[in-house]
């Protein structure tokens, strides 16, 4: 076959470096052969004739780049690269070696990289991890990472390197040059056989960044049904899910015993969940587009903004550059509810590539398990879909745009109109509607300059949604108009990989409400100036100082400063310590919009008629946090602990009041203190090849003073017991079990309520498992089979007084427990990959 060659320059060293490079190449359609050398760095592949036309160079330079190798159009990005084993980092035998003393060595010499090896009984070499070098004269070292490689600076004149590992006694090597070295450990000087191996988790804690970050990846998210962001916390200990009332089907989360919209969520770094949207928000990103979420818990970096007070949600969707050119999934389940998903990417040119979400979904049976003529699910439909393209200019800009729209439509209420089949005869049922209609479009932008040092980006957002809903005679409708500016520059200070990062952002928001005959209409403009100092000391120590300026049009100026230290002692053993403020606007109807599910008055108790809702303050919040993570082996195995601490201390806080009076919901300024106290421990066990165990604990500890004194807050579980056992095997098989113990909760008071509507003052706990079996063929096509609640718990009489809707005692507000009961599910996925 005829072909075409190109050349690209590719940076690496080793013989590692050769097989990634050669390998990313080799997976591109039509790459016929790919050839690196290290001595001149250049990557010769060959492009046979019928592929040529739709070959990417450029897609070739991006994959090699996103790989951990900078090419001659793009570099790899930093955390990519710092990845890599430490003999493929190439950038570090660049530099000026001035300040080793070596000044008369090339790079190459002045440092000692390699591999250290054992020596198995079959002949094979097995790299060994962790294994310790240090220099005899001056005490400086390092360690081997996952692949037995090492890196260290070569001492002018030479020195005795010496190798240790438990199990093996101490060998000691005279080194008179730099260069590479592979060490072979004797067997026969071996005292004890240990085995240490790596396998990637489906959800990992990075050990690098200074703020603790659970990255969840894709795997993850297939443990169980996860049919939206809302669902995708199933098997994290960390997210609390529940519902918002007995009809809207609502799912709700809660993040240190505080509720959503106390979290951040943004979707590639962008403002996506918030204002009307923050708890029907969820439902707007259906799980089989999510590429990874990444989690933190108590305030972030300031680069995000300020309104993070619980912690963050950040979700990466599925990229236009993917091994996978489409993914297929179907889902139903027990209730009713019916789902499709696709993701298709191609490349529109060789700097061009384009994907397309597509997600549909419908509920079409009607379900009264507990026999109170109400809909236990809603009947819904809902589309989505998103349009996204990437470009890779030539001058070293990279752009990102997209599109996205939502439409949802509900029905849920009493069993009794005439497209729930009329089942019953209630001559008025109490019925609600939403429909929901959403368009967004983004756009992001950057480069790098000044040598690599440098770079510039640009993000920009809007959104239009538009909200409206009745909940029996009640009526609620809104509108929200959004945009999003961020401009950011970051700069490399070192050699060690500090560095700056200084910015500014707009945010904007139209909000305009109508509650029945009340108007509530907003406008928030505010810009603001941000900076970020990421100082690393070695590998041991990170301190992160950020602050923002901001200047609100309804509140004025204020600081957002904010704090993250990293401390590792060792390499397996990272302490960090975080603290920071938080602001955000409450939209206390869409936040809390299972209150309409009643017929309680809503009163707003104000102070200021020029700030929303006639006089409500900005929510404003200080949060510390606390740490650990500390891996162990035991007996040849990976264990993981972690311990959190959190603490949040509200300076104003939006005060729900349930309790006051049963037939009202006052809003109303803290007078006082509310505070959220959240301890966790986590435990997480690989005792044998594709088992992962995690256990967890959890203490809240949420109050707040009440017009009528302190309470805790309801409906937040004081404890909290998670437990997650996963099962795969080489043959495709997949095992899945959570269990969760949900502990008592504070329910509203009804003390005032008629004798035969007064309700327990706490819940009891109960407990909630899913279970989930699935089979992959070749890593293309999976079934799956699951079950949620299989205990079949359900909270009995969720609705008071559900047979008179024109009560004033009417609620269904207050569910502290599952409605539906059990429910079982089946599925499918489908890949076909880029050849």
């Amino acid at each position: 076959t005829a072909q075409e060659q190109y050349n690209l320059t590719v940076q690496g060293e080793c013989g590692m470096c050769q097989d990634r490079i050669e390998e990313t190449a080799l997976g591109f359609t039509g790459i016929i052969s790919a050839v690196w050398s290290s001595n001149n760095k250049i990557l010769t592949v060959e492009v046979s004739n019928e592929n040529s036309a739709t070959f990417s160079i450029l897609a070739l330079h991006d994959a090699i780049s996103s790989a951990g190798h900078d090419t001659d159009k793009y570099d790899a990005p930093n955390d990519v690269y710092n990845d890599l084993p430490a003999c493929c980092q190439y950038r570090e035998l660049k530099g000026n070696e001035s300040e080793t003393g070596n000044d008369d060595l090339n790079p190459l010499e002045s440092k000692v990289i390699g591999y250290v090896y054992e020596l198995r009984p079959n002949g094979e070499q097995e790299p060994l991890i962790g294994a310790n070098l240090i220099w005899e004269n001056n005490g400086e070292g390092t360690t081997t990472d996952f692949d037995g490689a090492f890196s260290t600076i070569f001492p002018k004149g030479g020195d005795n390197l010496i190798v240790s590992y438990v199990g093996f006694h101490n060998d000691t090597l005279m080194v008179k040059k730099g260069g590479h070295v592979e060490i072979l450990l004797d067997p026969s000087v071996m005292l004890k056989t240990v085995n240490i191996t790596y396998r990637k988790k489906s959800t990992e804690i990075s050990y690098v960044s200074p703020i603790k970050i659970s990255s969840i990846s894709s795997k993850e998210l297939t443990k169980a049904a996860c049919c939206s962001l809302s669902e995708s916390f199933e098997t994290t200990s960390a997210v609390d899910v529940g519902f918002s009332d007995a009809v809207t089907g609502l799912r709700t989360i809660q993040m240190l015993g505080l509720a959503g919209p106390y979290v951040q969520i943004t979707r590639e770094g962008q403002p996506d969940v918030r204002g009307i949207a923050s708890l029907y928000g969820m439902e707007y990103t259906p799980g089989p587009w999510i590429e990874s979420i990444q989690l933190n818990q108590g305030t972030g970096s300031v680069v995000s903004g300020y309104e993070g007070i619980a912690g963050q949600i950040n979700v990466e969707l599925a990229k236009p550059y993917s091994e996978e050119k489409l993914y297929i999934n179907g889902y139903a389940n027990q209730g009713g509810r019916y789902e499709g998903n696709m993701n298709y990417n191609t490349e529109v040119s060789e700097s061009v590539a384009t994907a397309l979400l597509v997600h549909g979904s419908k509920r079409t049976r009607v379900h009264d398990r507990n026999d109170d003529n109400f809909i236990d699910m809603p009947l819904s439909d809902q589309f989505t879909a998103v349009n996204r393209w990437k470009f890779l200019f030539r001058d070293g800009w990279v752009g990102q745009a997209g599109v996205k729209i939502t439409t949802l439509a509900q029905e849920g209420g009493q069993i009794g109109h005439e497209e729930h089949n009329n089942v019953t005869h209630i001559s008025n049922p109490w019925l609600t509607t939403v429909d929901i209609n959403r368009q967004e479009g983004w756009v992001k932008s950057g480069m790098l300059f000044n040598e690599n040092k440098s770079s510039v980006a640009l993000q920009l957002s809007a959104s239009n949604h538009s909200h409206e809903s009745y909940f029996g005679e009640r009526i609620y409708n809104a509108k929200q108009q959004t945009f999003y500016a961020n401009f950011l520059i970051q700069h490399m200070l070192d050699d060690n990989g500090s560095y700056a990062i200084v910015g500014t952002s707009f945010t904007g928001d139209h909000v305009d409400e109508h509650l029945d005959n009340e108007i509530y209409d907003r406008i928030e403009k505010v810009p603001g100036v941000w900076a970020e100092y990421n100082y690393l000391k070695g590998e041991k120590l990170t301190i992160v100082p950020g602050i923002r300026l901001d200047h609100h049009n309804i509140y004025g100026w204020f600081t957002t400063p904010r704090l993250h230290l990293r401390y590792a002692p060792t390499e397996s053993t990272v302490l960090r310590l975080a603290a920071g403020r938080g602001q955000k606007t409450a939209s206390i109807i869409a936040e809390n919009i299972g209150m309409l599910a009643s017929n309680r008055t809503v009163v707003v108790e104000g102070n200021q008629a020029d700030f929303p809702y006639g006089g409500l303050e900005a929510e404003v919040a200080w949060n510390y946090g606390v740490n650990l993570v500390k891996d162990f082996v035991v007996a040849d195995r990976d264990l993981s602990l972690q311990l959190d601490g959190y603490f949040t201390d509200f300076k104003n806080q939006i005060i729900i009041d349930y309790d006051d009076d049963p037939r009202f919901v006052k809003f109303y300024n803290l007078d006082g203190k509310s505070t959220s106290l959240s301890l966790q421990a986590l435990v997480g066990f690989n005792p044998m090849d594709g088992l992962d165990i995690k256990l967890a604990y959890r203490y809240n500890d949420v109050k707040a003073d009440y017009q009528s004194g302190t309470l805790q807050k309801p409906l937040i579980a004081a404890h909290r017991t998670f437990a997650n056992v996963g099962y795969e095997n080489k043959s495709g098989w997949k095992f899945d079990y959570t269990v969760n113990r949900i502990g008592s909760k504070r329910l509203a008071s009804t003390s005032k309520n008629p004798e035969n509507l007064k309700r327990l003052k706490k819940s009891p706990a109960f407990f909630l498992s899913n279970a989930q079996i699935s089979k992959v063929w070749n890593d293309k096509f999976e079934i799956y089979i699951g079950g949620e609640n299989l205990f079949n718990y359900r909270q009995k009489d969720p609705i008071t007084s559900a047979d008179d809707t024109s009560s004033p005692f009417f609620d269904a507000s207050q569910v502290w427990g599952p409605i539906f009961g059990a429910n079982i599910y089946v599925g499918f996925r489908h890949k076909l990959f880029n050849e």
